[in-house]
């Protein structure tokens, strides 16, 4: 999509669609006036309303509701440009003009990023689509009352919505293209970002005892692999980093405790965790983000041949700690719990952030709305909750009850990796904890908000949302960076 930000005076070109972001009872004249009193819209937001003979050019006019005046802040912005571009991406016409009330260069920029956002599709693998499907709208123009301004604005966002995309895009992928493997060599591709990118495969994780992650992975003929993403953007190179560590499983079966057949498509998505992760690097390179940062993603399929592992079997992780199995389909905290000791372990980062499509548990918990974060620090878990909120992606902080630790205690091995059904989600967040030893740490449960079946929010296609990446990226932008 081209973006370009341009005087409200300025011509229109040929093929427009106007969309013009007015206020909850906003009074309009003329034609327009009429159209409004004959309709239900009211200028509450998210509503359009498709005027049929525009006034004041263009090809069509498309008036888009944004709430109340005095609640219009960034967010709402953005999302005002998201609902003008669904509002006619099918429409024939090439161009989008959003027209903004209040067009300052933060708005501009704001509503141009909901538009960079709602135009995401994959569509990598259709070869026949009728034409009145495909989206026509190839290039916005968002009214700013300093254009310059707006452009000069824009490039850290430009770079945000690339990152989303870039994330969305490893999560639709099927599971025969998006192994391992082809992960690791897609995340490779981004040092010409800047990043360094170094990857583990078997033998290296075996040498350093990460039979908590090879255990995982040694049912699938798809060697696992362990990379690991740093950014160095702190004037000090030496600085204390901080580090997110990703889940990818590329495809969850659920091992010898296998899933149903109904549903299991879904769990090529099972790497969400990772692909957030990846998407936050990206974006923190691509904006020259000040500040050090390792991302680590912790890469596997779980299948179920004649090498799988079973119920009941005892695996030892990199910390020395032996889990016994109980549920093979309970993979990703084996995954995590290797990942996130390498990762303290060489790295001695601030804090880290762990995000995985964890539990089924959480959504029964939250709905699909909210993310669950647990964490052992106060001030890591409200710097994560204040960038969600900035950023739209919604979460809610769950408990660690230290008495819950008696639901994942083993008699034969250190622990279990699954306490049963009570609880789900804090049980497994708190088999996460004892791989942290002690350092501030958040664990993000995504499984609720990774994909969207039937998705409200105007910046979120129904399918792959990115979710993490925004709000990781706010919380180091405005907490970490020197």
């Amino acid at each position: 999509m081209e973006i370009e930000f341009v005087a409200a005076d300025a011509p229109l070109a040929p093929r427009t669609a106007v969309a013009r972001v007015v206020f909850e009872g906003q009074a309009q004249e003329g034609a327009l006036a009429r159209a409004v009193a004959a309709s239900r819209f009211t200028g509450a937001k998210g509503q359009t309303l498709d005027v049929l003979a525009p006034e004041g050019g263009g090809d069509r006019l498309v008036l888009v509701g944004a709430g109340k005046s005095e609640a219009f802040d960034a967010l709402a912005a953005e999302h005002a440009g998201a609902n003008a571009y669904n509002a006619v991406k099918l429409s024939g016409l090439e161009t989008l003009r959003v027209e903004l009330p209040q067009a300052s260069a933060e708005l501009a920029t704001r509503a141009a990023l909901g538009v960079r956002l709602a135009c995401y599709r994959f569509d990598k693998y259709r070869t026949k689509e009728a034409a009145e499907k495909k989206p026509s709208v190839i290039k916005t123009q968002v009214t700013a009352a300093d254009p310059d301004a707006a452009l000069a604005a824009f490039p850290p966002l430009a770079a945000l919505a690339d990152a989303v995309s870039f994330s969305r895009d490893l999560v639709s992928e099927p599971a025969n293209i998006l192994y391992p493997a082809e992960f690791a060599r897609r995340v490779k591709e981004l040092e010409r970002l800047g990043l360094e990118i170094e990857v583990l495969g078997e033998p290296e994780m075996a040498e350093l005892g990460m039979g908590s992650l090879l255990g995982v992975g040694q049912g699938s003929i798809r060697e696992s692999q362990l990379v690991i993403i740093r950014w160095n953007g702190a004037a000090d190179p030496n600085a204390q980093p901080v580090a997110f560590v990703g889940k990818g499983v590329c495809f969850d079966t659920g091992g010898i405790s296998i899933k149903p057949a109904d549903g299991m498509e879904d769990m090529k998505w099972d790497m969400g965790g990772a692909g957030a992760v990846t998407g936050l690097m990206h974006v923190l390179a691509g904006r020259k983000a000040k500040v050090n940062a390792i991302g680590i993603l912790g890469l596997v399929e779980n299948m179920p041949d004649g090498n799988a592992q079973r119920p009941g079997d005892v695996v030892t992780s990199m910390s020395g700690q032996t889990i016994e199995v109980i549920n093979t389909d309970a993979e990703g905290r084996l995954v995590l719990a290797d990942a996130l000791w390498y990762c303290q372990d060489r790295f001695k980062p601030k804090f880290m952030v762990d995000l995985a499509t964890l539990t089924g548990a959480i959504i029964i918990s939250l709905g699909n709305d909210y993310a669950g974060c647990f964490s052992n620090n106060d001030e890591l878990a409200g710097n994560l909750l204040e960038a969600s909120g900035k950023e739209g992606e919604p979460l809610w902080r769950l408990p660690l009850p230290e008495a819950y630790n008696k639901q994942i205690e083993s008699q034969i091995a250190d622990l279990k990796n699954t306490g049963g059904r009570p609880a789900g989600s804090i049980t497994a967040a708190l088999f996460l904890q004892r791989f942290v030893n002690g350092l501030p740490w958040a664990h993000l449960d995504i499984a609720s908000t990774a994909w969207k079946k039937g998705s409200t929010v105007p910046t979120i296609p129904e399918g792959a949302t990115g979710y993490g990446v925004r709000l990781l990226n706010r919380m180091v932008q405005d907490r970490y960076e020197g």
